[in-house]
């Protein structure tokens, strides 16, 4: 989750150095920390808090310019245009980043068809109408629709099992 943050968020930096070094901040972190996520938070968000200056922290070290730094770290830079922002940027890095782990786990999921995945990235991340992808597999627009929800289902339940092992 933690590479998949950096991968969206700084594509430049080297993924496996930041977060060495955001493990080592960790453990030296650790035997301080009380876990109250009604104080402090969720520990997902702790966690990406200190991905995030790490990541900051070497953008500053390799180029030297304090703009360019404040490009990456502006919360701003960073959003889809048109997609609605929830208040809390980190939270939804993070949710991003499940989604996109739960997405490469359903598809290299061999107990799904390759027919239901192949109708689920045709019209859920595709956009293709129904109608369009009924036609090409030769099926009607009713078994799409199911064949999408399934899919839809069973990321859901991929994306569940992800956060409660986030969250133990």
């Amino acid at each position: 989750m933690m590479e998949a943050y950096l991968r969206g968020r700084f594509p430049s930096l080297e993924a496996d150095d930041i977060i060495q070094e955001t493990l080592a901040a960790l453990c030296q972190a650790l035997p301080d920390y009380k876990y109250d996520p009604a104080e402090k938070g969720f520990f997902h968000n702790y966690l990406t808090g200190i991905l995030r200056n790490k990541a900051v922290g070497a953008l500053r070290k390799r180029t030297g310019e304090s703009e360019k730094m404040a490009e990456y770290a502006n919360d701003a830079a960073l959003r889809t245009p048109g997609v609605p922002q929830p208040e809390d940027e980190d939270g939804r890095s993070w949710r991003d980043a499940v989604f996109e782990i739960a997405l490469r786990r359903f598809l290299a999921d061999e107990t799904v068809a390759d027919r239901t995945k192949r109708i689920f990235e045709r019209t859920a991340i595709g956009g293709e109408s129904p109608e369009s992808v009924a036609a090409a597999f030769k099926m009607t627009r009713h078994a799409v629709d199911q064949a999408k929800s399934r899919a839809i289902a069973r990321l859901r339940e991929i994306v569940r099992k992800l956060e409660a092992a986030g969250d133990a």
